[in-house]
């Protein structure tokens, strides 16, 4: 990616270090900053308030508040937030309730990571 290009800034949401830390792979290759990683919905709203990212990946079952919460309260700060959504297998209905409460698309684990850009491009370019 061309420096003179703005970085896409990203916040990475799993409460599994391995899913965040291959997801940091993926984007940091692919000329993204990452600019946090949260382990929770909680952490997820407080990160975003405060550094106040273009894009958020979010893992949709986590322990304390899982990621359709997180989804609807990012929402409610930022209509216009861009969230990712990272589901298992099998976990259609919690895709369609995170897209209905303002996720704008989401991959399936375990992901390609042309699968994740791609999805991001999308999202990013509306």
């Amino acid at each position: 990616m061309n420096d003179t290009v703005k970085k896409i800034r990203v916040l990475i949401v799993d409460d599994a270090i391995f899913m965040r830390t291959m997801i940091r792979d993926i984007l940091e290759k692919n000329g993204f900053e990452v600019i946090g990683e949260a382990s929770s919905g909680a952490e997820a709203i407080e990160k975003y308030q405060r550094l106040s990212p273009d894009f958020v990946t979010m893992d949709i079952v986590m322990p304390g508040m899982g990621g359709i919460e997180a989804v609807k309260s990012i929402i409610k700060l930022n209509p216009n937030a861009k969230i990712l959504m990272c589901s298992a297998m099998g976990q259609k209905a919690l895709v369609i309730e995170a897209i209905q409460a303002g996720a704008k698309d989401f991959v399936v684990k375990p992901f390609q990571p042309s699968s994740v850009i791609e999805a991001i491009t999308r999202i990013l370019e509306g």
